[in-house]
């Protein structure tokens, strides 16, 4: 569904990416690790469009989008959703009006259908009933439902997760974590997410790649990664509370 092919890109005179070989499955939940600061979140904002490559290109679903502009590139845009570190609400908005916003502004929907759109996904993200509610009277947990509630009213085919747990305790985080993974399943989108959770990340994810120095250091099936030789591979694991597995030879 999306492929890197060498992308670099710099960022305030630092390299951030430096030649980035990535290729996200259709239709799986693919969690992209790595140490802090090391481009994560800048990744995924190529995948997405909101920053252009210094070098090398950027695919989605056969449309090389590192090469377009304007109206093309917001073609293409509309096939995502993107969940925020912290939501990303407007507060001065209510939860309904939050997750009704992309269907107002995109859509020109009747208030009927924009009513059973957004009641429905709240519903489905455990939030029924809070429409009336601001996000200041929402915990931590809340908040990134509604975002998620958000995300998925469009009913787009890739939605990014850029840390979605973070500032939550690991039980709210686990239930983020099972809401996610619950969603991709029912709708079947391809989901790109960002984390530091080891090692729930393995329990929840298709693939997992690790971004280390600008460049992809490997990628395989959830399984498999906790299997692999790269020293730097498994010393990120283990540092996150978690015994890599022993090396297939």
């Amino acid at each position: 569904m999306i492929k890197l092919i060498g992308v670099e890109k710099t960022l305030g005179g630092q390299p951030v990416l430096r030649g980035v070989d990535l290729e996200i499955p259709k239709g799986k939940l693919t969690t992209i690790i790595g140490r802090s600061g090391e481009g994560k979140s800048v990744l995924l904002k190529h995948m997405i469009g909101l920053l252009q490559p210094d070098r090398g290109e950027v695919w989605v679903d056969g449309v090389d989008i590192s090469r377009l502009r304007g109206k093309a590139l917001n073609e293409v845009r509309k096939r995502f959703a993107m969940l925020f570190q912290g939501a990303a609400l407007f507060d001065s908005l209510t939860v309904f009006e939050n997750v009704a916003f992309p269907l107002r502004e995109k859509l020109r929907l009747k208030d009927p259908e924009v009513t059973r759109r957004v009641n429905e996904k709240l519903e489905q993200v455990g939030l029924a009933g809070m429409g009336h509610k601001y996000p200041a009277e929402l915990s931590g947990g809340m908040k990134k439902r509604a975002g998620l509630a958000r995300a998925l009213v469009m009913e787009p085919e890739i939605i990014l997760f850029d840390e979605p747990t973070t500032g939550l305790d690991p039980l709210m985080a686990k239930q983020i974590h099972d809401l996610i993974i619950g969603m991709q399943r029912t709708f079947g989108f391809t989901a790109v997410m960002v984390s530091h959770e080891i090692p729930e990340i393995f329990g929840i994810s298709d693939w997992v790649a690790m971004l280390k120095e600008g460049r992809i250091a490997a990628m395989a099936p959830a399984a498999e990664f906790q299997r692999i030789e790269d020293p730097a591979v498994r010393e990120f694991i283990s540092v996150g509370g978690m015994m890599p597995l022993p090396v297939n030879r």
